[in-house]
């Protein structure tokens, strides 16, 4: 492959990874009302807040311009916070009104 080819991935792949990191922001954002909520462990809580820490600090696992590391943890953060309101809230019971 030539050079413009692999310029062109280069770019193709920035551009993935900067639309994974905008979708990823804005769930962010949505999750922040999760945070008010008395019913979700502060553990799920402060792991959200390290998550995001990490993602802005200058210490990183893969250096700054392959933001896989920031993403992958921020999903991490996400996920374990929406299992955590998933799990606080109480469930109804078929037929209930």
């Amino acid at each position: 492959m030539d050079t413009k080819a692999w310029l062109t991935l280069a770019a193709v792949f920035a551009v993935g990874l900067a639309i994974a990191a905008a979708v990823l922001l804005v769930r962010v954002f949505k999750a922040r009302r999760l945070l008010l909520d008395s019913g979700i462990p502060l553990r799920d809580k402060a792991l959200f807040w390290v998550a995001v820490v990490y993602t802005i600090s200058p210490v990183d696992l893969i250096p700054d311009p392959v933001y896989l590391d920031d993403i992958g943890v921020l999903l991490l953060a996400l996920r374990s916070l929406h299992a955590a309101a998933a799990a606080a809230r109480p469930t109804k019971e078929p037929g209930a009104a």
